[in-house]
């Protein structure tokens, strides 16, 4: 069961920056109800990193960013 993001982040999320790329993950994850958790885990990182990108407190390395350009691809198809 999960019971999606808090309007507290999603209010944070659509005043952060929308050139990062992890707010635009986040604003992505947001609208398909894809959750921290399985950002996560598919992206080999912790929750908190994922939530920290989303507010925009972090910007992705390289490495995190081809991996997220990956993600929204494969998950584009939802929604």
């Amino acid at each position: 069961m999960t019971y999606g993001y808090s309007q507290k982040l999603v209010d944070a999320n659509k005043k952060a920056d929308a050139e990062s790329l992890g707010v635009a993950l986040g604003r992505f994850c947001i609208a398909r109800e894809i959750t921290a958790t399985r950002v996560a885990v598919e992206l080999g990182v912790s929750r908190m990193t994922v939530y920290n990108w989303f507010w925009g407190s972090f910007t992705p390395s390289p490495t995190h960013a081809e991996q997220i350009e990956r993600f929204m691809a494969r998950h584009k198809k939802h929604k």
